[in-house]
């Protein structure tokens, strides 16, 4: 039978924020590409973003009652081990029932019970780790799944060295082409074409300190006639909207046209996760970094200075914001030159073919499983 017109059953997971919803979806859209009658299913944790994003982008998708744990004593954490069991329990139920013949994990609470559970059951699994320092799911999960797709070099230090495979990151599709979107995206903004449009982005929650910034420099932009797109996030929104359609401002919780937002923008500011580093190098704009210092191993200021490093984009920490921010975004401003010379240098950087290496990967998998009509034969969903 053909590969690609076998009806695989494949089963992803990964949420709790777009760093991890988005690359699983970007891996499935590939993926239903390749293999038209293949079936998929999501699994996320009940209450987080995973569970509007994935059926946006035409997905089923299950929950599991699943939450990271607290830096201190909190009735969470106290409630973890109960919510665990719980997840375990569900997962368990979600892999009997769906039969999957490959298990992808992206990150996120919700894949650890998930590819645990699968990779207990003999299921192929593969995890894509975004990140220069791992997250603790795909640490626990590294020694029972059988590839690793990562984006940074040096991860042998947290994963087997022989399941390592270099990819990069996952990004959508949409954003590979948008220098012929820029007319559509500036009507679709209702944004003034010729005037410069500054993009800023903290996250799908939202940066505090990013917003704070850009609260604080309303009328330092209003000077410079600036307009500007800002998501300040979830967490902040009741917070900021009061500022949107205000001296040139739009205000927005979650941009769902990235693709748009992207193309829109002259300068864009930005946070240093990885699924946003990657997605930039797409789009090959000026970037000025800000890196959250809130994450392990500080991972953020080392993703943003492999592309400093490079002549390739500006990082202000966050406790220089108020003595650097204005100088540096004003030379980066008035220097049509620096603006062309950092978003042809951070385009270069830029691993255009991670979602197609990660399909190939999975596709790898497949083929060496046996097929489904034998594994119900050798294989048991107690």
């Amino acid at each position: 039978m053909n590969q690609k017109s076998k009806s695989y059953k494949i089963i992803l997971s990964g949420g709790g924020t777009g760093g991890h919803i988005y690359p699983a979806i970007a891996i499935a859209n590939q993926l239903k590409s390749r293999f038209p009658k293949a079936e998929f299913l999501f699994v996320g944790a009940k209450d987080r973003m995973e569970m509007e994003k994935v059926p946006q982008a035409g997905y089923e998708i299950k929950g599991l009652w699943i939450s990271g744990i607290q830096r201190k004593l909190t009735l969470k954490n106290l409630m973890f081990p109960i919510k665990l069991i719980n997840s375990l329990w569900k997962a368990r139920k979600i892999v009997k029932s769906f039969k999957p013949d490959i298990a992808i994990g992206t990150g996120g609470f919700a894949s650890g019970p998930l590819l645990y559970v699968a990779s207990s059951k003999k299921i192929p699994c593969l995890i894509q780790e975004q990140n220069s320092y791992p997250g603790i799911t795909n640490k626990l999960l590294a020694k029972k799944v059988q590839k690793i797709c990562v984006a940074y070099d040096n991860l042998e230090r947290f994963f087997p060295k022989g399941k390592i495979i270099k990819t990069g990151n996952p990004v959508r599709q949409d954003l590979l082409n948008i220098e012929s979107k820029t007319v559509e995206a500036k009507n679709f903004f209702n944004l003034k074409h010729g005037k410069l449009t500054l993009l800023v982005l903290g996250g799908s929650l939202g940066a505090r300190k990013i917003n704070e910034l850009i609260k604080s420099e309303l009328d330092f932009f209003d000077t410079q006639n600036v307009q500007i797109i800002w998501q300040c996030g979830k967490l902040y929104y009741d917070q900021y909207k009061i500022y949107s359609n205000t001296k040139n401002m739009q205000v927005h919780s979650f941009l769902n046209n990235m693709d748009f937002a992207y193309a829109a923008a002259d300068i864009i500011i930005s946070r240093a996760g990885a699924s946003s580093v990657s997605e930039l190098c797409i789009v090959g704009k000026p970037v000025i970094f800000i890196p959250s210092p809130n994450v392990a191993e500080d991972h953020q200021t080392k993703n943003a200075m492999a592309i400093v490093n490079n002549e390739a984009a500006m990082l202000i920490k966050e406790a220089d914001l108020e003595v650097d921010f204005k100088n540096k975004f004003t030379q980066l401003m008035q220097s049509p030159e620096k603006q062309k010379q950092l978003g042809k240098n951070i385009k270069k950087m830029a691993l255009v073919n991670a979602t197609k290496d990660i399909a190939e990967e999975v596709e790898k998998l497949l083929k060496s499983h046996l097929p489904s009509s034998q594994r119900e034969v050798t294989k048991t969903y107690e």
